[in-house]
């Protein structure tokens, strides 16, 4: 990072000098002189403003982008997929903050995600390939805040801003896409690590803090000039929130507790009841006290109290299985009194030994020759995430998914049997390789070929995915910009506009699979539900879901014959576009003969 630099308005030696002295007033982008004077005189006004809170330059313009609506679709791209008809995983190519948007409705709930693990731009290069409205160049960032004209330095906090702008809207989406018992993993280096932890604080709350994880992600120093001698990082962090109070996670099992001894109640082994420091925080006066078998009595020693308070103690004296041999409390500890597995903790601390940076790099290249990533997390662990916060059926979400190493671990995870589904959400970036033209291309080819490779030896593992592409919706968007009656061209606009929406209500170029999807997606329908093609008088209409409960009838001719036989299929909801009509005479009659049949059915017309 460069040397500190200050704004050319600031750049005297006295205030040069006076941010050297007190940072801490300090405002990425000026001096704040009103606490600065408060603090040296030792006078504070009862109208300066205090309050604890975390904010910068645009978070409010990312809150409103946060909540304006999508204008997008998602559209099905079969030719990338693998097993479309059978998998449940996806692979979304678009910008991640649009695809959440999109998705965040069908994805949410019980049906919604177990865990989400994204591995974000560290905000260690100059530019960032998300180009939300506000951030995409930095004269637009300065001019959206105000300092148009005046040159702000890397340390100054553009960089800082940029990154949490960027972040911000996404990480509340990810929210809301969690499930009450979710849980979020986040990597990050020391150049946003502060930052992260105090948006994460604001948007998943401090009390769902679960801590960070330490991953040993370097073993190899730099021995350049400039690097050799100055303090190297060798750690990497993911930081873990969660939306469940005291989130419990599956622990790896080492084996089972053995109970070598019997009588007449049965098995069990002989457990020496332990003490501990009586000292500190943890001591208590009520756990110090005699312990009696009938023949002998111990004590505490000074300074030490039993692990186990009187009412247990008792219990287990009550039932006899409890002794007193050479001044050790015994207890006859049996498989109904404790968790009978041995297992390992869940620390938060992983080693070099589940693999490193450049152990993932050669990772990738066994499925992407030539893949261009410098920064690439192992498989094992994510897979060691993956297991330690899911269960068979749930769904793992990654929207910076890179070359794909969730989707490998998801997969690699399956093996013991479950059925977890992958959501991967990654921006079509172009590289430098003729081979892979966009990080998708790499993250799919990975995908594929890690599949087939699982799949060797475990058949039942679900390799595949379908593709879905972000792009502008099926829908022919109305342009509501008011209208002048009295210049001629805003009104031929709105005459054009009106005939444009009255031939169809689909931009064209469009296919039935394209619009059914969207509708689909509008009605919270997954992406991986199944499409039922059902035959109307020789033509296709689509039956939404194994039951066929929503029924979608685009561009094909509905007489009442066609409505009977559409109430053979017992759908709850039928939609019509208003193309499958003769006439206004038809459409009325098609409504009253599915109402008579069923008057539950809900009817609705595009």
């Amino acid at each position: 990072m460069e040397k500190f630099q200050l704004p050319p308005e600031y750049d005297t030696a006295q205030l040069q000098e006076l941010v050297r002295i007190f940072p801490q007033f300090w405002r990425e982008s000026y001096f704040d002189f009103d606490e600065f004077k408060a603090y040296i005189s030792g006078i504070v006004p009862d109208d300066l403003q205090e309050k604890y809170s975390f904010t910068w330059h645009g978070k409010t313009e990312s809150y409103r982008l946060l909540k304006k609506n999508s204008n997008g679709t998602l559209r099905p791209c079969k030719e990338d997929s693998v097993n479309w008809d059978t998998t449940k995983n996806l692979y979304i190519e678009g910008d991640n903050l649009e695809v959440l948007k999109l998705i965040k409705h069908t994805y949410a709930g019980e049906r919604g995600v177990k865990m989400i693990y994204i591995d974000p731009p560290y905000n260690t290069s100059e530019d960032f390939i998300y180009d939300d409205n506000f951030m995409d160049s930095l004269d637009k960032y300065l001019e959206y805040t105000g300092q148009k004209g005046i040159a702000i330095p890397e340390v100054s906090g553009r960089y800082h801003t940029r990154w949490l702008n960027m972040m911000y809207p996404r990480l509340w989406l990810a929210n809301y896409l969690l499930r009450d018992d979710g849980v979020i993993f986040i990597s990050i280096d020391d150049n946003e690590a502060h930052n992260l932890r105090k948006m994460c604080d604001e948007v998943f709350g401090e009390e769902n803090f679960v801590g960070n994880i330490g991953w040993e992600s370097k073993t190899k120093s730099q021995n350049t000039v400039t690097a050799f001698n100055k303090l190297q990082p060798k750690i990497e962090y993911i930081a873990v929130y969660t939306k469940a109070d005291m989130r419990r996670f599956n622990l790896i099992k080492k084996g089972e507790k053995e109970y070598p001894l019997s009588d007449e109640k049965g098995e069990y082994r002989e457990h020496i009841l332990e003490l501990m420091n009586a000292n500190g925080i943890r001591g208590r006066e009520t756990m110090v006290f005699d312990i009696s078998d009938g023949v002998s009595t111990v004590s505490p020693p000074a300074g030490k109290q039993w692990k186990l308070g009187q009412v247990q103690v008792a219990t287990y004296k009550s039932r006899r299985d409890l002794f007193i041999k050479n001044e050790k409390v015994i207890i006859k500890m049996r498989p109904d009194d404790e968790r009978t597995e041995v297992t390992e903790p869940f620390w938060a601390l992983f080693s070099k030994d589940i693999g490193t940076a450049e152990s993932a790099k050669k990772e990738l290249t066994k499925y992407a020759q030539n893949h261009g990533f410098e920064t690439v997390k192992p498989v094992e662990l994510i897979k060691r995430l993956v297991f330690h916060a899911t269960n068979p059926g749930d769904v793992v979400l990654d929207f910076f998914s890179g070359s794909s190493t969730t989707a490998h671990a998801v997969m690699e995870a399956n093996k013991d049997g479950g059925s977890r589904k992958f959501i991967m959400v990654q921006l079509p970036e172009k590289t430098d390789s003729e081979t892979y033209p966009t990080i998708c291309e790499i993250g799919k080819e990975r995908i594929r070929r890690a599949g087939e490779e699982i799949a060797k030896n475990h058949p039942n593992v679900d390799v595949g995915f379908r593709v879905f592409k972000l792009d502008k919706s099926n829908f022919k968007i109305w342009d509501d910009t008011p209208v002048d009656p009295k210049n001629p061209d805003e009104v031929a606009r709105l005459m054009g506009q009106l005939s444009f929406h009255a031939d169809s209500p689909f931009i064209d170029g469009r296919s039935h699979e394209d619009i059914v999807y969207e509708i689909m997606r509008m009605n919270n329908y997954t992406l991986t539900t199944p499409i039922i093609p059902i035959e109307i008088n020789g033509n296709i209409v689509y039956g939404i879901g194994e039951d066929c409960d929503f029924v979608i009838c685009i561009d094909v001719a509905i007489d009442e014959a066609a409505a009977e036989e559409l109430c053979t299929y017992r759908p709850g909801r039928i939609l019509f576009t208003d193309s499958c009509f003769k006439n206004t005479e038809t459409r009325v009659n098609v409504e009253h003969t599915i109402k008579n049949i069923n008057e539950k059915i809900k009817l609705r017309v595009v």
